[in-house]
């Protein structure tokens, strides 16, 4: 069924993102998409990544989700967001407001990408890049947001991410930063879900355990929202084998 709502839809380059945007695609009229800028370092020549097991910054062994394939139709926009500045967070959920006169949800996607290196070889720009976009950019996004459904006293916050970011192969370096973007953006969910019941708009969170399911996951989230059930204000979904319908 196509909604007349104004969805926008953040997060990094990713399966689960591009999932995300495809359900968003198939069920509303319009919808919004920021994305997090790619800053990632070159990666290592290919033959050095064998050698010492390192693999570039957002690449993955995993095969390509079923979802990176499915095609978008032409619904949505794409909005810029500097996400290290208040200031373009403010301006991402003006702009948004203005293309579909109110955003009535608002979904933020987090699967970090991976800084496979050596503790010694990390570059000053990896960890900006870590506390800017993926710890600072959902904490400023997020306050505009929460300030706007606060004022309309309406509106609906999902959370959306998943446990298997960063996934790797057996012979591969240790994932330094991924790891830490997720744990923050997983206590900031945990933070506004625990408080949800004292605002006025629908706060959800929802995690996945299965790499490879993104467009499973991705249309479960959405069948959640459809409901709009406001007994669920608060509520942390799990998706996936070891936690379905939970």
């Amino acid at each position: 069924m196509i909604m007349s709502k104004g969805i926008l839809i953040a997060g990094n380059t990713s399966a689960l993102t591009k999932a995300i945007e495809v359900e968003a695609s198939k069920r509303a009229e319009h919808y919004a998409l920021a994305l997090l800028p790619d800053r990632s370092r070159n990666s290592p020549p290919a033959a050095e990544n064998t050698k010492k097991g390192l693999l570039a910054r957002g690449e993955s062994s995993l095969p390509e989700s079923p979802a990176a394939q499915e095609p978008v139709k032409e619904t949505g926009i794409s909005l810029d967001w500097n996400p290290g500045s208040p200031i373009s967070a403010r301006t991402l959920v003006i702009a948004a407001e203005n293309r579909f006169s109110q955003i009535d949800e608002a979904i933020l996607v987090c699967d970090p990408p991976s800084v496979r290196y050596a503790a010694a070889d990390l570059s000053l720009a990896d960890i900006e890049v870590l506390v800017n976009d993926h710890i600072k950019g959902w904490l400023f996004l997020v306050k505009e947001l929460a300030a706007v459904f606060r004022t309309r006293e309406k509106g609906t916050l999902a959370l959306v991410y998943s446990e298997t970011s960063g996934a790797g192969g057996k012979d591969d370096a240790a994932d330094l930063l991924g790891p830490v973007a997720l744990s923050a953006f997983r206590s900031l969910v945990r933070g506004l879900l625990d408080t949800a019941l004292n605002e006025p708009y629908l706060t959800l969170g929802f995690s996945g355990t299965d790499a490879g399911d993104e467009a499973g996951f991705a249309a479960f989230v959405f069948k959640q929202l459809e409901e709009g059930n406001r007994r669920s204000n608060g509520k942390l979904y799990k998706y996936g084998k070891l936690g379905f319908f939970r």
